[in-house]
């Protein structure tokens, strides 16, 4: 199927391609064998490798992440699917407690990735939200958070060959967006961000959906002579500062985008690296944008006040670039 594909076939062809070649490889989570997730993220594979290697639980997130954590200590490499990364809340002392801390208590490797769907987009206070920071604070896990085709297919492929317990969020308005793919041996290592769009008068550091925000915003900046650098994370743990901090050294500017509450989020922690790190060649204060610190809304009307848009980065990256100290 390489070639180009959506974001979600990206990821059911990693997982597919994974799976042939090794055998320990199995799957955990609701409506996975037949339906192939919520999201289409497991199309295929099913059927492909029966219920010996795809398994339908019972929905209790915690009995899935703990029987995967269970498998990963005993040899086996599972994928946990939650669907909703909000359910992860049933499953935190598994996530937390046990997947992230068994290497340093007993000194077993936990190869378990735990797939979530996340990100603003519709569904309500329940459905809806960026959890991004909770999982990398903790130490012990990897965090991906790919906003392309190709890097959803080679973070999945890496993380499945890795032995580190890695929670991979796909964010939901990317699920139908095409793009290229790689083949069976192309692999992304965690913790390189990549610079997609270049640009001298500012940097927008984005991941997830919100690095498409970025660029369609800078392309609207570049009309008003402002020249944006746009720079995917891809992960969040572990995190790229040195080239967002190269860029910075560059620019002067910086601002941070991210659809999750703002207070304690990525966003403030690459703001606070970049004035740690970056201080001398800065020439504003550095900006995050990000939701308000409130549940999100299922109402229309005030969903659309919540997650950034275009247009919220527009007017931030001009208030940048206008900036003088």
């Amino acid at each position: 199927m390489t070639g180009r594909l959506t974001y979600s076939q990206a990821f059911a062809e990693g997982v597919s391609e994974e799976m042939r070649r090794d055998p320990a490889i199995i799957v955990l989570g609701t409506d996975m064998r037949v339906r192939g997730g919520h999201w289409s993220q497991m199309t295929g594979i099913g059927q492909e490798f029966g219920p010996t290697r795809v398994f339908d639980t019972p929905i209790s997130e915690a009995a899935m992440v703990a029987a995967g954590v269970g498998a990963a200590v005993t040899g086996l490499r599972p994928i946990v699917d939650l669907n909703f990364v909000d359910f992860a809340f049933g499953a935190m002392d598994e996530i937390i407690n046990q997947a992230a801390k068994l290497r340093y208590m007993i000194g077993a490797d936990v190869p378990v990735v735990v797939r979530a769907t996340a990100g603003i987009a519709g569904g309500a206070e329940q459905h809806n939200n960026s959890l991004d920071m909770w999982f990398a604070q903790t130490p012990g896990l990897l965090v991906a958070v790919p906003a392309f085709p190709d890097d959803n297919k080679a973070l999945i492929k890496t993380a499945l060959r890795g032995q580190d317990p890695v929670v991979f969020l796909m964010h939901k308005k990317l699920t139908g967006f095409r793009g290229p793919v790689g083949g069976e041996n192309d692999l992304l290592e965690f913790g390189r961000a990549i610079v997609r769009r270049p640009g001298n008068t500012l940097t927008v550091v984005a991941y997830g959906h919100m690095v498409h925000v970025a660029l369609k915003a800078a392309e609207t900046l570049a009309a008003d002579g402002i020249d944006a650098e746009v720079i995917d994370l891809r992960t969040i743990m572990p995190l790229d500062l040195a080239t967002v901090e190269t860029s910075v050294r560059r620019t002067g500017r910086a601002m941070v985008v991210t659809d999750a509450p703002v207070f304690g989020s990525i966003a403030s922690e690459v703001a606070a690296e970049i004035q740690e790190f970056t201080f001398s060649w800065l020439d504003a204060p550095v900006l995050r944008v990000g939701a308000p610190h409130r549940p999100v809304a299922h109402s229309q009307p005030l969903l659309d006040t919540i997650a950034p848009d275009e247009a919220r980065v527009v007017e931030a990256a001009r208030r940048l670039a206008g900036w003088s100290i």
